[in-house]
């Protein structure tokens, strides 16, 4: 089978589509073929050995967390699902033609594969961030760097249990916030008063990395109420760095509870043919993004 692996930590010139054995599913496991793997930061964080604490890995090693496909290996003690059934999930390696899942569900009706790829990893992290955060219904929540796969869930999930929401994000994204529900701010000089004139803040994400740490301390008036996922300075702030995963399977459930609802959808701006992983990279570095980046199998 094809599959994306690097052999050395470095930029996306590192990644290689090569030839390599097909995994096989151990117990409590699925195997897919692949139809679509999700793009996160994570993955190029990966690649560049950022954070090797929280994702241990051996070189040379695949890429990739989320993916869509159709189950074709069920491994023992599985029930749920069977041989031909369309899940997504998160694994290891999904940058692939075949790929093991350890946890998954049934792709919601209306999904097509690019679209479900994109869900996995993003919603864990979003409940994830709301939770560890501390805010409440009738509080306001300030998200900077709202735009991406992340921010677009928290936005949405926010708002669906009352909390309302302040998004920052580059001009050409200040429509869509606004369309998730977010008071929109742009990113640039004067971005944190333009924030104080909406209001109180009681809480804020930094989801991306953009050094604003100082700024939402100050917003919220509590490094406490504050989390990135983005920046690792935060400790130097008294701001929790947040990078360890929780309940994969709980957060699928969840998905599928607000996508059934129409409460949750997250757009694929990009799709791009497993050859081009590292232009995937590339550009989900760069930022701006609106929703969701995929690979298409």
């Amino acid at each position: 089978m094809r599959k994306v692996s690097f052999a050395e930590f470095g930029g996306p010139e590192v990644l290689r589509l090569v030839d390599a054995e097909e995994p096989h599913a151990g117990p409590g496991q699925v195997r897919v073929a692949v139809r679509a793997a999700g793009v996160n930061p994570v993955d190029w964080r990966i690649r560049e050995g950022q954070i090797l604490q929280a994702h241990p890995i051996e070189l040379p090693a695949g890429v990739g967390l989320d993916a869509a496909g159709v189950v074709d290996e069920v491994g023992e003690g599985v029930e749920d699902v069977e041989a031909g059934d369309p899940v997504f999930g998160e694994g290891a390696s999904t940058y692939a033609e075949f790929a093991v899942l350890s946890a998954w569900a049934r792709i919601p009706e209306g999904l097509t594969f690019e679209e479900a790829a994109g869900y996995p990893s993003v919603v864990e992290t979003a409940l994830r961030v709301i939770r560890e955060v501390g805010v409440r219904p009738g509080q306001t929540l300030l998200v900077s760097g709202a735009s991406g796969g992340v921010g677009s869930a928290v936005l949405q999930i926010a708002r669906d249990r009352g909390i309302a929401v302040i998004g920052t994000a580059g001009a050409a994204n200040q429509d869509y916030l606004r369309g998730l529900g977010a008071a929109a701010v742009t990113y640039g000089a004067g971005w944190a008063e333009r924030v104080r004139r909406l209001g109180r803040v009681d809480a804020a994400l930094d989801l991306a990395g953009a050094g604003v740490l100082a700024e939402l301390v100050e917003l919220t008036g509590d490094p406490r109420k504050v989390v990135s996922i983005a920046d690792l300075s935060a400790p130097e702030f008294g701001v929790r760095f947040s990078g360890t995963a929780g309940s994969v399977p709980a957060a699928l459930a969840e998905a599928g509870r607000l996508i059934a609802r129409g409460k949750l959808h997250i757009p694929v701006e990009k799709s791009y043919p497993l050859a081009e992983a590292a232009t995937a990279h590339i550009d989900s570095q760069a930022g701006h993004t609106r929703g969701r980046r995929v690979l298409t199998v």
